[in-house]
């Protein structure tokens, strides 16, 4: 399950970084756009296994919820920094 997460978490990254421009404001503008689709994502997975946790009982719901929660708390992470690096990468220049 976890290389479909990221697996999940890598093709809009890939498919819009793919897209960057030569103007920083575009590039800016494009990773805000990659930072949306990767947590958008990442809520995608973590909604699926919460479906499936649905169908578990006991120990095993439990695990796939906190899964669940860690799979979105990545996808935020990972958001947050490629914002954060394309702001950096803005006032560097």
């Amino acid at each position: 399950m976890k290389s479909i997460a990221k697996n999940a978490l890598l093709l809009p990254i890939l498919a819009l970084g793919l897209g960057l421009a030569a103007c920083q404001s575009k590039q800016e503008e494009a990773a805000d756009k990659t930072a949306d689709a990767v947590a958008a994502s990442s809520d995608a997975v973590a909604d699926s296994i919460d479906l499936q946790a649905a169908d578990a009982t006991g120990a095993a719901a439990d695990k796939m919820n906190s899964k669940a929660d860690a799979v979105r708390a990545e996808g935020k992470d990972e958001a947050k920094a490629i914002k954060e690096n394309a702001e950096k990468a803005e006032k560097a220049h």
